[in-house]
């Protein structure tokens, strides 16, 4: 009996995350700052399924770059990207949180931590 209390339980709080998660799927643009100061737009086209999320992101010199290892949990978004530059390929990874129309991002490791926010477009 507590095995069937317990796994009711459990399966209602994974439902309740699941309804309660940020709805990420469309368009999103943030304006970035580059290691010389530049700025950029940056462009984000997720996809949440559940707890799941996809898309793309298309960075700096146009590059659009596939999401990989994509999650949301309530308000919090992550995921991470492979880029390619002169020839070497780099992981970064991408840690947000989902407040009303934007997502405050952080990525980056050690001393080179960007913050930044998208917001979501609305064309």
């Amino acid at each position: 009996m507590n095995k069937l209390v317990y796994g009711v339980i459990a399966t209602l709080a994974l439902t309740a995350t699941s309804l309660f998660a940020a709805d990420l799927t469309g368009k999103w643009a943030a304006e970035v700052t580059n290691r010389n100061g530049e700025k950029r737009t940056q462009v984000f086209n997720l996809k949440a399924d559940g707890e799941a999320l996809t898309g793309t992101v298309t960075g700096m010199g146009g590059q659009e770059m596939k999401i990989e290892e994509g999650k949301v949990a309530g308000d919090d978004v992550s995921f991470s990207v492979t880029m390619e530059f002169n020839g070497n390929t780099r992981k970064v990874e991408y840690k947000g949180k989902v407040v009303g129309d934007q997502i405050n991002f952080k990525t980056g490791q050690g001393d080179r931590v960007r913050e930044f926010s998208a917001k979501r477009a609305t064309s």
